[in-house]
C-alpha cells in the first residue's frame, strides 16, 4: 500500500513552490486563490522572501500546507491509500485525502498559526530535542521535573522533542544530560508546541475545527493523536482539536502504518525530513521524496 505523508513546521525554504508555479496552470490558480484567502500575497514570501521572513507564524504554516497540497495535486501518481503529516503537515494530508477542501484548510491553517502565536504570547514556553534515551526514561524525567515539560514530538526510536514552560524545559535538560543522553537542546521555536502550553490556542481553533465541514475520507489518516487510522470525520475533527495540546506520536504511527500494509512512504512537500525519520524507524521501508 502506498502512503503518503506530510512535513511540518521548520521545512520552509526561499523558493518553495515557485518551480510549481511557472510550471501548473492548477499550481498557479491555487496559488492565486491562497493570496485572496489570506489576505496578503504568501507567494511573493514564499519564491522570494528571506528566511526571517519564512519564519513569521502568519506565512511559515500556510506556506508549507501550500507547498505540500499543490505539489500533491500536480502529482501524476497520486493515489494515496494511506496519509499522515507530522503536526501541521496533518492538514495537509486531511486536504490530500479530501477530508477538507483546500479552501477550508488553508483557512483553518491561517487560524491555527495566528492561535499558536497568540497562545505563545501569553506565558513563555519553549522545546527541547533529546537524543539517546529510550522514551520512557525521557517521560519518567519529564514528570518529575517541577512545571510543565511533557513529551512532545516522538519522531524516531532515541529522538524525542519535549515542550513546556522554559524553566521546566532547561531544568527537564539539566536532568535529561544527567541520565546519560547524548544531547538535550533547546530549540530556536516560538514557543511550547504540543503541550498544555497551547491551551489558549486549542479552545479557539476548537471554535473554527467544529465550525468546518469534514467529509468522509477517501483513506484512512494515521493521526498524531492516536498514531492509528481513522476514517470516521467525525472523529478525525475532534483529534485534530486535541492535537495542539498532545503529542506528536510519529514513530507510532508510522510503525502502525508499516503493520497496516504500508509498502512505500513518499514524503510531499518541502525538505525530506519525514523520509530521514521514517529510515530511522525501519530501516527496511521504502522512502520517497516528491
Amino acid at each position: 500500500m502506498k502512503a503518503f505523508i506530510f512535513p511540518g513546521q521548520g521545512a520552509q525554504f526561499t523558493g518553495m513552490g515557485k518551480d510549481l508555479y511557472e510550471q501548473f496552470d492548477l499550481a498557479k490558480t491555487l496559488f492565486e486563490q491562497a493570496n485572496d484567502i489570506l489576505g496578503f500575497r504568501i507567494t511573493d514570501i514564499m519564491f522570494e522572501g528571506t528566511a526571517e521572513q519564512l519564519k513569521e507564524t502568519k506565512v511559515t504554516q500556510p506556506a508549507i500546507f501550500l507547498h505540500s497540497v499543490i505539489l500533491a495535486k500536480t502529482l501524476a501518481d497520486f493515489a494515496p491509500e494511506m496519509v499522515a503529516g507530522h503536526s501541521l503537515g496533518e492538514f495537509s494530508a486531511l486536504v490530500a485525502n479530501g477530508t477538507l477542501s483546500f479552501e477550508d484548510g488553508l483557512r483553518l491553517v491561517a487560524k491555527r498559526a495566528l492561535a499558536m502565536q497568540a497562545a505563545c504570547e501569553v506565558a513563555p514556553s519553549t522545546m527541547a530535542a533529546v537524543l539517546g534515551l529510550p522514551d520512557d526514561q525521557v517521560e519518567a524525567i519529564c514528570a518529575t521535573t517541577e512545571g510543565v515539560v511533557v513529551a512532545a514530538n516522538y519522531n524516531c526510536p532515541g529522538q524525542l522533542v519535549i515542550s513546556g514552560e522554559v524553566s521546566a524545559v532547561e531544568r527537564a535538560c539539566e536532568a535529561l544530560k544527567a541520565a546519560g543522553a547524548k544531547r538535550a537542546l533547546l530549540l530556536p521555536v516560538g514557543g511550547g508546541f504540543h503541550s498544555p502550553m497551547m491551551e489558549p490556542a486549542r479552545a479557539e481553533l476548537a471554535n473554527a475545527i467544529e465550525s468546518t465541514h469534514f467529509n468522509e475520507p477517501l483513506c484512512p489518516v494515521y493521526q498524531n493523536v492516536t498514531a492509528t487510522a481513522v476514517s470516521d470525520a467525525a472523529t478525525i475533527q475532534k483529534n485534530l482539536v486535541l492535537q495542539l495540546t498532545a503529542p506528536v506520536r510519529w514513530t507510532q504511527s508510522v510503525q502502525q502504518m508499516i503493520a497496516d500494509g504500508a509498502t512505500s512512504f513518499t514524503e510531499v512537500g518541502p525538505g525530506k525530513v519525514l523520509v530521514g525519520l521514517v529510515s530511522k524507524i525501519d530501516k527496511e521501508a521504502v522512502v520517497i521524496s516528491a
